[in-house]
């Protein structure tokens, strides 16, 4: 008799303890203790209660109040603001109160991909045996000192809402340890040029594709190419789509950001993508558009290095699969608001599918973030571009964009890794001279060009930038894609 009084005893604190328990208000992992609030947007503030429970929301001089609905969920929005490094306590009240300290308003970036966004700072020596480039001039993961930037890690088994409220890290000492290292070098640029409190969202899962990045239900689609051709379902890749979206991305949604930043596309490169690949990051772009209700977000991408894939076991690649995959990345480019960088220039040996130059990596999205998201249009970002072509004479002259102060040669040789090719397509290794900011290409064995191609080979690594020292972006005249996607 006693043993059944205990367990019932036993089972009605449990129904209290679970019952106070589903009654607390709960924030999502992302809401916490130090974390940075996107300037000049409306800030959502959202937890789950008990059904009908009154919530508000103070900050900054502000007071939020809703009531929870009939499944517990809540939110509210808080009126946009300036930037500010004052620390300020946000407070959220229901049954229970939970103060969240020292927050921020400033600029908000989430960065994900595979694992050269993963690549953690961890692996600072491999910055520092580095053998190109400028190094960073100090150890930045022993001497970071900087509170006004702030980290986030998005882990995969620790987003589920909980009552704790553990919050982000200042950019330093031990949480910088595991963090991304181009997240990391992103926001210590950005904030040289900003002067704001900077935020950094990181969600990388190492060797993933972009399947598993994409909402399940958006990967069911057949796209239709401007010819007419439709593709199969891009679902049926089966690359385990979405478990990463539902896991990593969603728990995040509606946090107010200011951009993404996104470096992946090794995986899919093993597998031989090209076209399709292009649609699926089309697809990844627009759909976390629309999950943060934001068409203009801007996007900023990782144009993948270059790799031996070719040595691949597993199936059978040429050296022109990776300059095929970096076409089929730049096709995202047709979305508005959405720009990329080149890292040709950033390897020590194709063998290395993770090179160490995260810093610059880092820094080159930055140059993007800072001319194209804030409008400082003095900033050279990108390297020369393709553009147009023509044929003169014997020679195949070629103009670019992003040219900055002017075309030129990295070590003053003449320019490397330039092809070009007559009617039967067979292209041969060409001259290729810098002439009024132009670039002309020659070949004896074409006395009549039709074709240009630069940078056409997994290892090429050109000697050619524009004065500003960014490295020139790949590409083929002949084109197959860009007028169908």
């Amino acid at each position: 008799m006693c043993s059944k009084k205990l367990t019932f005893l036993s089972l009605s604190v449990l129904l209290v303890f679970s019952f106070n328990l589903f009654s607390q208000v709960t924030l999502p992992k992302i809401l916490g203790h130090n974390m940075v609030l996107q300037q000049q947007k409306e800030v959502p503030v959202w937890g789950t209660a008990s059904a009908g429970e009154k919530i508000s929301v103070s900050f900054a001089g502000q007071t939020k109040t809703t009531v929870a609905d009939k499944s517990g969920k809540w939110s509210v929005k808080l009126r946009s603001m300036k930037a500010s490094f004052t620390p300020r306590e946000m407070t959220i009240k229901g049954t229970n109160i939970i103060v969240l300290k020292n927050i921020l308003v400033g600029e908000v970036w989430l960065c994900s991909g595979q694992s050269n966004m993963e690549y953690a700072m961890r692996k600072y020596s491999k910055f520092q045996t580095a053998v190109k480039g400028n190094r960073p001039p100090e150890d930045d993961l022993n001497t970071a000192n900087n509170p006004n930037i702030r980290i986030f890690l998005d882990r995969r088994k620790y987003m589920e809402p909980s009552p704790e409220h553990l919050g982000w890290d200042a950019a330093m000492g031990r949480p910088l340890v595991d963090f991304s290292a181009v997240g990391y070098y992103f926001a210590k640029d950005l904030y040289a040029k900003l002067h704001v409190p900077i935020g950094m969202i990181s969600a990388a899962v190492p060797g993933s594709r972009i399947e598993p990045w994409i909402q399940a239900s958006k990967m069911d689609v057949a796209p239709v190419m401007k010819n007419g051709k439709t593709l199969d379902k891009l679902s049926a890749d089966d690359g385990g789509s979405g478990k990463f979206y539902d896991t990593m991305i969603q728990p995040l949604i509606p946090f107010a950001l200011k951009g993404m930043l996104w470096y992946q596309g090794e995986s899919n490169c093993f597998l031989n993508e090209n076209i399709r690949y292009a649609y699926k990051l089309k697809t990844l772009i627009e759909s976390w558009r629309t999950d943060w209700n934001d068409k203009k977000m801007p996007f900023y991408f990782v144009q993948i290095a270059p790799y031996n894939y070719s040595a691949s076991k597993d199936r059978p690649l040429s050296n022109e699969n990776l300059p095929e995959f970096w076409e089929a990345q730049r096709l995202a480019l047709h979305l508005k608001n959405t720009n990329t960088i080149a890292i040709t220039d950033l390897v020590d040996s194709i063998a290395d599918l993770h090179p160490g130059y995260k810093w610059e990596v880092g820094r080159r999205l930055s140059l993007v973030a800072a001319n194209k998201a804030y409008g400082q249009k003095n900033v050279v970002c990108s390297g020369p571009t393709y553009q147009k072509m023509k044929v003169v004479n014997n020679t195949i002259e070629v103009s670019f964009s992003n040219t900055g102060s002017g075309l030129a040669s990295r070590n003053g040789k003449p320019l490397s890794w330039f092809s070009i090719a007559g009617a039967d397509g067979k292209f041969v290794s060409a001259k290729a001279e810098i002439i009024d900011n132009k670039v002309i290409v020659s070949a004896p064995e074409v006395p009549h060009p039709v074709s240009v191609r630069f940078g056409w080979n997994e290892a090429a690594q050109s000697n050619f930038i524009n004065k500003e020292g960014l490295p020139a972006v790949p590409f083929r005249s002949d084109n197959p894609w860009d007028k169908l996607f």
